[in-house]
């Protein structure tokens, strides 16, 4: 079977057809135990079941069908699981949308997912505020919080008969719709299924310490599939979950010591955050496992880490559209000074369940690459997405027939299948894990009318890996600051999304067809490094 199929029935023992499963499971053999820690609440299996099934009993008396799209825009806590538990057992499908989005682009997520009902935090009521009169799908906004016209979480759940609706759920439904950014400026949504999910899930808690008994720290944001896709599967597999709201250095370092948590995962970025607390190697800590990745790391970086946390330490590689990690680099592996200390540059090698070429990028054709040699990077596994929601065109030119997902990445593979990424097929840019496609940041920076033509690329930052640069023609006649760019693009998109600085030119490098040549507006900032990736 392709990894872009998918089958009505599940491969593995023990588990049915839906993420719904994972909680209706726990309530009912272990409902005493421990679920979520979220400050100072604890919260049961038991406990936490009863509230997924008011919500999903609120979804189905609110209009919500099977398959429908609902979303929820919040900073992390414990409704989101609620929420997202309370889909599966209503076989809805959770939009978690990135609440760093301004509102024009959570306006057009919610449009295009077109989500019935919205769950929306209290930070985020003014956003949505200023888009609910454009929003064509919404039928019902729900607040975490007091809004003086939409109805609170708590009396929505309150209203609702308690009783599991028992949606069939089966193992090709959508259960999680998660945006990227795309190549043509506008977002997509990816369709993750519960195959996908489970086809992880089933399989990793070996190599990520997921057992009974361990806890797992969730500090990234739960609209990303580091934090929800993290986290459930840490679940399925018996973890207590400590959620953090937001990630705050020396707060975490708390967390980490006051609820002895023994496994985590952070992006490079938060791990140098980490590591330069005062005081912070200090400290004992109970932690077993560090998995990093969403982005390449320093070797700086991984050292303090190391010499911090002082436990094992695994790199992952993977994608949305991979359901998260299909590779790892392992902690026998991590060796910063030893004989294969090259290692650490590598994205380890795929999981037993999946699999990793390399495809020619050359006019010649497609073709497999040899050892060494440099192109693209393609996966198949039971992981692939099921597609991008009402994209066929890009869903199309992503997965081939026999369901190989283009990664968009390039890198090769050496003689022992470890896999090294060197650049990037597109032109994508990763901003302390964030993915910025440059079209999207030229769409909203042309609009200004002093702007004649402009160029986005990504540029090295010891910080967050890569930030934003401008590269602008000005009309003639006309003037703009760099401040005035930034505070305009700032207007129009989420901020991870703007251009931390901006260059001012007579005109742009092209090809003679053309094209602008990235490559050699990025060249000067990338000069003397291994990668163009950072």
């Amino acid at each position: 079977m392709s990894a872009s199929t998918t089958s009505d029935q599940p491969p593995g023992p023990g588990v049915t057809a839906g993420i719904g499963d994972i909680i209706r499971t726990a309530a009912a053999s272990r409902p005493d135990d421990l679920a979520i820690v979220f400050g100072e609440r604890r919260i049961t299996w038991g406990e936490h079941h009863q509230r997924a099934v008011r919500v999903a009993s609120a979804l189905v008396a609110s209009g919500v069908g099977s398959q429908d799209r609902v979303a929820f825009i919040d900073k992390n806590g414990v409704e989101f699981f609620e929420f997202q538990y309370g889909c599966g057992l209503a076989d809805a499908v959770n939009v978690s949308v990135n609440w760093r989005l301004a509102p024009a682009e959570i306006e057009y997520t919610l449009n295009d997912a077109t989500a019935k009902v919205v769950v929306v935090g209290a930070e985020f009521f003014g956003h949505l505020e200023q888009i609910e009169g454009r929003l064509t799908s919404v039928t019902k906004i729900v607040a975490i919080g007091e809004h003086p016209r939409w109805e609170s979480f708590e009396d929505w759940l309150a209203s609702s008969d308690g009783i599991d609706p028992q949606v069939p759920s089966a193992w090709g439904d959508v259960a999680v719709q998660l945006y990227t950014s795309g190549t043509t400026g506008l977002p997509k949504g990816v369709m993750i299924t519960n195959r996908n999910l489970f086809a992880l899930i089933n399989q990793i808690g070996p190599l990520w310490r997921f057992a009974p008994g361990e806890v797992n720290l969730v500090c990234m944001p739960l609209f990303h599939i580091g934090g929800a896709g993290w986290a459930i599967a840490g679940m399925a597999n018996g973890c207590v979950s400590v959620l953090v709201r937001e990630f705050v250095p020396d707060q975490v370092l708390d967390v980490l010591q006051r609820e002895q948590v023994t496994v985590a995962l952070f992006v490079p970025a938060m791990l140098s955050f980490l590591s330069m607390v005062p005081g912070a190697a200090d400290r004992a800590y109970p932690i077993k496992a560090i998995n990093y990745g969403a982005s390449p790391i320093t070797d700086e970086t991984l050292k303090a880490a190391m010499r911090t946390f002082k436990c094992d330490f695994k790199q992952v590689y993977g994608m949305t559209e991979t359901t998260g990690a299909i590779t790892q680099l392992d902690a026998a592996d991590h060796d910063p000074d030893g004989p294969r200390a090259h290692l650490l540059r590598s994205a380890g090698r795929a999981f037993p369940w999946a699999e990793v070429k390399v495809m020619s990028m050359s006019d010649e054709g497609e073709r497999e690459c040899a050892v060494g040699e440099v192109g693209e990077v393609w996966t198949r596994s039971a992981q692939t997405m099921l597609g991008y929601w009402n994209n066929p065109e890009e869903t199309a030119k992503t997965i081939t027939a026999d369901g190989w997902l283009k990664t968009g990445d390039a890198g090769y593979l050496d003689a022992d299948g470890f896999l090294f990424l060197t650049d990037r097929v597109k032109d994508m840019i990763v901003s302390g894990a964030e993915n910025v496609y440059p079209a999207e940041v030229e769409n909203a920076l042309a609009a200004h009318p002093a702007i004649a033509e402009v160029a986005v690329i990504g540029v090295p930052s010891e910080r967050w890996g890569e930030t934003v640069k401008a590269v602008a023609v000005v009309r003639p006649g006309m003037e703009v600051t760099a401040p005035q760019l930034i505070s305009f693009a700032r207007e129009r998109l989420a901020g991870y999304k703007c251009p931390t600085s901006v260059d001012f030119v007579d005109i742009l490098p092209r090809n003679p067809s053309g094209k602008v040549l990235k490559k050699d507006l990025r060249a000067p900032y990338w000069a003397g490094r291994e990668r163009s990736i950072n």
